[in-house]
């Protein structure tokens, strides 16, 4: 498996069955943490409202039986056996399901889409567009705006409860496994002892982030791995002990059986069952790091059947012990032996830290996902690991969500409270992942709409059932994400509705290439030496804030390029595909544009070997442009190509080695091998291999070219390349635009309120442009614009 750009890169092949196996063993630590440990708070939350445990043991058989089919319905036979499939390039996740509907159907709203990126190799379709008929739900959905927008506040929506779960999830988790130590303390120490331990292990585990998961990962799967032995001895052992007849209770008419006796009380007692979903998700949202075989063949054969034993040892315990005087009793620890309840709740708390490990690393992931779909303000991210891919550090969202997480605990100071709020968390995501699966079912697969509906209806009723039943508990807990949610919806809504109006305003005062070239012949104008990175949003033209630089300073670079740097939909582009390269103007005025390409779980370059990478690949467009030139172009294109510059502008070519597509091969130092795809065909051929050497700036002119001008051509390449490598030698200068942004006179008082207070607020408080793409403060140079939207 390459860790580095995930499963996208892995061969088609199978895996054999040794490396599944281990991806099995080891997506025990990383996927199954969270899972694994709802033992501890299930049955204590669900009794916890005003259902009592009887003599007649029918609310405990009642509860056991939803338990069974909930495990049954939702984990594994929805994600183990169908959202596993949706798979985006072997990425899972909110993003990955709205990635590929953003690819089978015009909906996504970021204008910075073009026809080049359809030409990614991860940008496939799963049947091609020619061949498939457009579904009237594709149809509505590209023709309706507001359709598009409640599309992406849905993902919105999925991605805060995933944010919000980051923050209960550890303080649950972490609260439920140190409550074991009631059973040896007097009932006075009890509440000076279980909240303050519970907040030192969420401090130590969270100032623990910094370092990596990577430096301790290789403990994370023996502990889950010990921890789900345990509790499936434990509860096997209470099976036996106490009540060999438990498996009666797995027979579904407990379930009504029990709504029946408990009437309300037993319906909102559903929002503490649902808690033995909670890590599910992450099954999907892991995928990329392991495989779906090595998944399923992990929860099927080893934490399903450990979690039903769990659960049903509890419930063995419990239907023969009637004499609880509180709801509190009915956990997992009092069905533990009194001789290992030590040993258990030390493995138990080691298991609560893994599991919130897990969870937290997910919050980090998201929350860049989020900022590569321009939702999310910028903020630094670390990556603590060189091998791992997808092992990164938020600093300032890792030390709030400690504090978050503290607070919670000293606020509630009960699994009840904590475990209301969870799970209206988790079953929201999973309502937003079941709607998700249902559009690519009929957009992607292209299966009949009436078999997306089904699927919308089964599961989606079942999540409906325990989301309603969580949401009627607005006021002991639930009002907490919804809280959460709501904050962090207002940020992500504020930050994608100004950057999108920031993108049109651009375009809309974009000066004319006619403009640029003619800068050269403008009295005072001084081409001075170096090469200027000017960076924008626009993927055509030139921008305004290069405008407003050249008429406070007129002076520009010897060799100027454009550089734009976009996400697109796709999870991963391969480094031989990130470049896109053109010219601006003529090859005389040595102006150019790069599109730089990333995925939304790409891990972006650092600056040196960014400018090292651009400067090579401007070398080889340079000889390549020159080639084509000479053998396709006719004199007379020549003669009329500064009046054609704004279509040869358009004209972008792919420089790097490409594993799917190449047109002409060259050396540079005759050793590595570059090919190129241009946008508008494509050959067949097999990609030669890239040396892992670093290249220099130095380049090795061919000018062996069957073309009557070829002695001419190579004598402009090696003009313009040695004008590169001058201008290399020079300096590099990054200009970036710093942009203040307000209202147009006579806005609304909520568009004021959102785009002079909200955002600019935002953009005030968070990493600038420059921390974002990682720019030398020395070699930085910021251009003031305002944006009156």
């Amino acid at each position: 498996m390459d860790l580095e750009f995930g499963r996208g890169m892995r061969s088609p092949k199978r895996d054999s069955w040794k490396t599944t196996l281990l991806l099995a063993y080891q997506s025990l630590g990383v996927v199954y943490g969270d899972l694994s440990i709802s033992p501890l708070y299930v049955y204590k939350s669900t009794f916890a409202e005003d259902i009592q445990h009887s003599e007649t043991n029918e609310e405990i058989f009642g509860v056991l039986s939803f338990v069974f089919w909930t495990l049954t319905l939702i984990p594994l036979i929805k994600y183990v056996s169908i959202v596993l499939r949706a798979d985006d390039n072997g990425e899972g996740g909110t993003f990955a399901l709205y990635s590929l509907i953003c690819r089978h159907a015009n909906v996504s709203l970021l204008p910075n889409r073009q026809i080049a990126d359809e030409e990614l190799s991860t940008y496939k379709l799963e049947c091609p567009p020619e061949t498939t008929d457009k579904s009237r739900i594709k149809v509505w959905l590209e023709k309706h705006r507001k359709l598009r927008v409640a599309l992406l506040i849905m993902v919105m929506i999925g991605t805060c409860m995933v944010i919000g779960d980051g923050v209960l999830t550890p303080a649950i988790s972490v609260f439920s496994a140190v409550s074991g130590l009631e059973f040896s303390l007097s009932k006075d120490h009890r509440e000076y002892a279980v909240i303050p331990i519970t907040c030192v292990i969420l401090a130590f585990l969270f100032a623990l982030q910094h370092y990596g998961t990577h430096r301790v990962g290789f403990l994370f799967a023996p502990i889950v791995l010990a921890w789900l032995f345990c509790m499936s001895s434990v509860g096997l052992y209470n099976i036996i002990h106490w009540n060999p007849q438990i498996y009666q209770a797995l027979n579904p008419y407990y379930m009504f059986k029990f709504l029946k006796k408990t009437r309300m009380y037993g319906w909102m007692s559903l929002g503490g069952i649902l808690l033995c979903m909670t890590g599910s998700e992450a099954m999907f949202a892991d995928l990329g790091h392991f495989s779906y075989s090595a998944i399923q063949l992990a929860f099927t054969c080893l934490v399903y059947p450990a979690l039903i034993l769990a659960y049903m040892g509890q419930a063995a315990y419990l239907s023969k012990h009637h004499d609880f005087y509180s709801s509190s009793q009915v956990g997992f620890y009092i069905a533990v032996p009194d001789k290992i309840r030590c040993p258990v709740l030390v493995l138990a708390i080691l298991a609560s830290v893994v599991g919130s490990q897990a969870i937290i690393s997910g919050t980090f992931s998201i929350i860049n996902q989020s900022q590569s779909l321009s939702c999310f303000p910028r903020v630094k991210v670390v990556h603590t690991s060189e091998k791992i891919h997808g092992q990164i550090y938020i600093p300032e969202i890792n030390w709030l969500l400690m504090i978050l997480c503290i607070a919670v605990t000293v606020g509630f100071r009960d699994t009840k409270h904590m475990g209301n709020a969870s799970g209206l968390a988790v079953i929201t995501v999973m309502l937003v992942t079941t709607f998700l699966t249902s559009l690519v079912i009929v957009l992607c697969w292209h299966r009949p709409p009436l078999l997306a509906f089904a699927f919308l209806l089964f599961f989606g009723s079942i999540e409906a059932l325990y989301f309603s039943a969580s949401l009627i508990k607005f006021l002991e807990g639930a009002w907490l994400p919804i809280l959460l949610a709501l904050i962090l919806m207002a940020v992500m809504l504020i930050w994608h509705y100004t950057t999108i109006k920031k993108y049109e305003f651009d375009l809309h005062n974009k000066v004319t290439l006619e403009w640029l070239l003619a800068l050269g012949d403008r009295l005072g104008m001084v081409r001075v030496p170096g090469i200027g990175l000017v960076y924008t949003d626009l993927t055509s033209g030139v921008p305004a804030n290069f405008s407003r630089f050249v008429t406070n300073l007129p002076a520009f670079h010897q060799v100027l390029v454009f550089v734009c740097v976009k996400s697109v939909p796709v999870p991963y582009v391969f480094p031989a595909e990130r470049y896109l390269i053109g010219r601006v103007g003529p090859p005389g005025h040595r102006s150019y544009r790069c599109i730089v390409r990333y995925g939304y779980r790409d891990v972006h370059q650092d600056v040196d070997s960014f400018e090292t990478e651009l400067v090579e690949t401007l070398a080889t467009f340079i000889k390549l442009d020159a080639s084509f030139r000479c053998s396709e172009a006719s004199a007379l294109e020549q003669e009329q190509e500064l009046e054609h510059s704004s279509e040869r502008e358009r004209r972008l070519t792919v420089i790097a080695s490409n594993p799917l597509r190449h047109r002409a091969s060259y050396d540079l130092q005759g050793s590595t091998r570059h090919s190129s795809a241009s946008v508008t065909g494509t050959g067949d051929g097999e990609a030669p291999e890239i040396s892992p050497a670093r290249k220099q700036v130095r380049f090795f002119i061919d000018c062996d070219v069957s073309s009557p001008d070829a002695g001419e051509s190579c004598k402009q390449v090696a003009e313009e390349l040695e004008a590169l490598v001058a201008a290399r030698e020079s300096g590099t200068a990054f200009i970036l635009g710093h942009s203040h942004v307000q209202c147009k006179p006579g806005s609304s008082v909520l568009k004021r309120l959102a785009v002079d207070v909200g955002y600019n607020f935002l953009r005030r408080n968070c990493r600038g442009p420059d921390v974002a793409l990682r720019v030398p403060p020395a070699s930085l140079l910021e251009v003031g614009m305002v944006y009156v939207l």
